[in-house]
Order: structure tokens, then C-alpha cells, then sequence
């Protein structure tokens, strides 16, 4: 098949499966969703199976599929790896897929096809470096060079949210145990289960992020130190990748992107972590949304579908 074809777009999350089938120009033929059969590799694949087929019955032609999923495929084993979604790992994701769905299909990190996304056609269009990051349930990171993953040999690249919190202060040193077996990770401090954490731990009161900074809002003084506290970390861990890649844009997403304060105050926090004499940080919200980890997996495959695998 030779000339423009449609993409279909899987994100593989935690709580919820989505896909689009984007036709060659970016826009949106169709969409649909399902939930994630959590704790079940057989059902989450038969899950995906199902809405591919849903997706390419209703555009009745053929399609290439980008699959973006919590962790990665290791190039040493094709095994997944690194994935909260704790029972993907050690299994071989993208080959089962392939066998299901019987047509090719490419795989990478969820927080890499939202920043693929951004840089593509959204709040990183006019830059040559883009970061993205992910703050929500988790916390990871991409990194997208003139409009190309940077993943390297692991396939590991820009996964931010498992380095350890930069400049601890005394009171986080002993960080918090992750999920991953490590302690203290940026995820454990940032994310959104991290940030009603941390709430829990100095006030004794256990609010959900969303009444956090509503509390915040309306001046309470230990919602408004909490919200304090997260942004000091989260300009931390970002200034290290500053001084690491120097992107040209950030941008923020999953669920915590939604605090606008974050566009105002991160510069300012970062600066005095950064390796420069005349620091110009940009950091943006997304385009797309929600839908930016759906986008960028359609765009693992070109446009054209003579255009190489």
C-alpha cells in the first residue's frame, strides 16, 4: 500500500485504554475508549485487540498501529520493562500484539508519545528540543529532538521520573519507597498519590490533590505549604534536566499540568538550580490534553505508508 493512510493510536494506561485513528493531515476520524482489566496481561491485550478493530471497522481501511504504554520494550529481551502497570513486565508486549492484531506494530513509552505529540503539532511545535513530562498518577519524561525520539540503546531515554530527588533538603533525605525499589524518586515526590502523601504526612489531614488546591485556594495555611513544597521539588528534578539537555520548551502533562500556578512560579524556582548566567526557561502547558499520549502513538508511524517501517 503506497500513499496517505490512516493511524491508529493506542494509550495503554492504568485506568483506562484510549484510541484514535487520525487521518494523514492530524485530524481525528474517530475515537473510542475502554477500561484497563487491571492485574490482567491477557485481558488488557484481548482490550486493545477489540479496539483496534472497533477503530479500523468504522474508517473500513487499512491502518498502521502506535501503541503507547507505561514503561518500555527492552531492545536486549523485547520484554516490557520499567512499567507501573506492574504485571506488563517480563512479558512480551509487543509480540503478542503483533499476533493479535496480525500487522506490525510499534510500542513506546506513554510519556514519549505525549512529548512526541506536543513537539509535533502542539506546545513544542516551534522548537528544536522539546521535554515533556508527565505529572499525574506517575511521574516520566520524554525527550524529542527536531521532531524524533531520543530513546537510546536501553530505550530509556528521558525517563525522569525514576532519578532520585536533586539538592534534598534535610527533612528528604530518607525519601519515600517506590514501586520501582528504589527510594526517594521524583515520582514519590510529585506525582499526584505523592503530593496528597506528602499532605498526609505534615498535616495529618488526607485530601485528594484536587481539595489540596482548592484548600490552597482559599488560603489554608498547610494547603497552600503543600502546594509550596511540590513546586520547590518539581523545579528541582527539572532544573537537573536543564543543566543535562538544555531543552528549548517543557512541557507539562497529566493531571497535575492543570495547576496554572506551575507556569508561573517553576521558572523562578529553577533558576537558582541551573548552570547558566542568564537563564530563559519556557514552560507550557499542552495542546492536546489529555489526548497528546494518543496522538503521539498514531504518530509512530509516518504519515505515508511508503515511507519505510
Amino acid at each position: 500500500m503506497t500513499g496517505s493512510r490512516l493511524r491508529i493510536g493506542i494509550d495503554l494506561g492504568g485506568t483506562k485504554i484510549a484510541g484514535i485513528a487520525m487521518a494523514a493531515d492530524g485530524s481525528v476520524v474517530t475515537k473510542d475508549r475502554v477500561a484497563t482489566p487491571r492485574e490482567d496481561y491477557e485481558g488488557s491485550l484481548e482490550a486493545i485487540a477489540a479496539l483496534v478493530a472497533r477503530l479500523g471497522g468504522a474508517c473500513r481501511t487499512a491502518a498502521s498501529v502506535g501503541v503507547g504504554i507505561p514503561g518500555s520494550i527492552s531492545p536486549a529481551t523485547g520484554l516490557a520493562q520499567n512499567g507501573n502497570s506492574v504485571w506488563l513486565n517480563g512479558r512480551p508486549l509487543g509480540t503478542d500484539l503483533e499476533r493479535r492484531l496480525g500487522r506490525p506494530v510499534r510500542l513506546a513509552n506513554d510519556a514519549d508519545c505525549f512529548t512526541l505529540s506536543e513537539a509535533f503539532d502542539g506546545a513544542g511545535r516551534d522548537a528544536r528540543t522539546v521535554f515533556g513530562v508527565i505529572i499525574g498518577t506517575g511521574c516520566g519524561g520524554g525527550i524529542v529532538v527536531d521532531n524524533r525520539l531520543v530513546t537510546g540503546p536501553h530505550n530509556t531515554g528521558g525517563e525522569w521520573g525514576h532519578m532520585p530527588l536533586p539538592w534534598p533538603r534535610e527533612e528528604e533525605s530518607d525519601g519515600p519507597d517506590c514501586w520501582c525499589g528504589r527510594r526517594s524518586c521524583m515520582e514519590t515526590w510529585v506525582s499526584g498519590p505523592a503530593l496528597a502523601r506528602d499532605h498526609a504526612r505534615v498535616t495529618g489531614k488526607t485530601l485528594s490533590p484536587p481539595q489540596i488546591v482548592a484548600a490552597a485556594g482559599t488560603g489554608e495555611p498547610g494547603a497552600a505549604a503543600t502546594i509550596a513544597r511540590h513546586g520547590d521539588r518539581l523545579a528541582r528534578g527539572l532544573a537537573v534536566i536543564v543543566n543535562l539537555i538544555d531543552p528549548d520548551v517543557i512541557v507539562l502533562g497529566g493531571g497535575l499540568s492543570n495547576l496554572s500556578h506551575l507556569y508561573q512560579v517553576l521558572p523562578g524556582l529553577m533558576e537558582p538550580h541551573i548552570f547558566a548566567d542568564a537563564c530563559r526557561i519556557t514552560i507550557r502547558p499542552p495542546v492536546h490534553g489529555d489526548a497528546s499520549g494518543v496522538r503521539g502513538a498514531a504518530r509512530l508511524w509516518p504519515a505515508r505508508a511508503d515511507a519505510g517501517r
